[in-house]
């Protein structure tokens, strides 16, 4: 369904990113790796990708650093010929109040989660634009629509990436290239997993009732979004019959945003 086209996912050695990569390399996309581990486990994603049949690499750019963007965007054309697919996954955050924030928090989050995106789209679309042929996904976030205390910057930038998002969209109505945006709610990330064990412990409930509580004041499902379900609908906007989908913010929450 993808044979001959090239995916470029940031922040893909793990999570939502990693499964997108297995989801689009099952439909016979060749992929490029971004993010940073050690070599042993860069190893072995690469040949968990490889293993499905397609092409894989890796490239280590540091997403705050615009030459290295640059650099990632080149290898993938060099490698296979341009990404046709690119998922802007990577990102950071931190927590605090906006007064006590660190501003070299604020700046890292501006540079990873909002201008990385945006360097890497202007250096892909060039290639799209040649092939007539582009899918630009974006991963925002449930706090793209709204806002939570103490994640100024996290809130910040994922709001900002839905005009990117749209913004891009108007720019290519009139091509075969598409750009999208995901807003995952929940996702059961190492982070809120060990939130989650620390309460256990600390209280001695179950990990049923530190999930129920967890997710009560948040997604109605009360289950956590899969990585693999939020690949599945990345993969369906890369596939052939997403081509009227564009400038589209698709929340994948559990009905979250439907409650508010």
């Amino acid at each position: 369904m993808l044979k001959g086209r090239t995916a470029l996912i940031t922040g893909s050695l793990g999570g939502i990113g990693l499964a997108t990569a297995k989801a689009l390399a099952g439909m016979g996309c060749d992929v490029m790796l971004n993010g940073f581990a050690s070599a042993d486990t860069i190893a072995a994603r690469v040949a968990d990708i490889e293993a499905l049949g397609v092409r894989c690499a890796h490239h280590n750019a540091d997403l705050r650093k615009p030459a290295e963007i640059a650099d990632l965007v080149s290898a993938t054309t060099t490698t296979f010929g341009g990404p046709d697919i690119l998922v802007n996954n990577a990102v950071v955050r931190s927590f605090g109040a906006t007064e006590d924030f660190d501003p070299a928090h604020w700046d890292e989050a501006l540079a990873v989660n909002l201008s990385a995106p945006f360097h890497t789209t202007r250096l892909s679309l060039p290639g799209m634009k040649a092939r007539d042929w582009g899918r630009i996904i974006n991963m925002a976030s449930i706090y793209s629509w709204m806002a939570t205390p103490n994640r100024i910057d996290y809130v910040t930038t994922k709001t900002a990436l839905l005009g990117m998002t749209r913004a891009v969209a108007l720019e290519v109505a009139r091509t075969n290239i598409t750009c999208n945006a995901i807003c995952p709610g929940t996702v059961l990330t190492p982070a809120i997993e060990g939130r989650l064990r620390n309460e256990m412990q600390r209280d001695g409930t179950s990990w049923e009732d530190a999930e129920e509580s967890f997710l009560s004041i948040r997604q109605p499902s009360r289950r956590f979004v899969k990585d693999e379900n939020v690949a599945g609908l990345i993969a369906f906007l890369c596939g052939p019959y997403s081509g009227d989908i564009n400038g589209a913010a698709l929340p994948i929450d559990g009905a979250w945003l439907t409650s508010r």
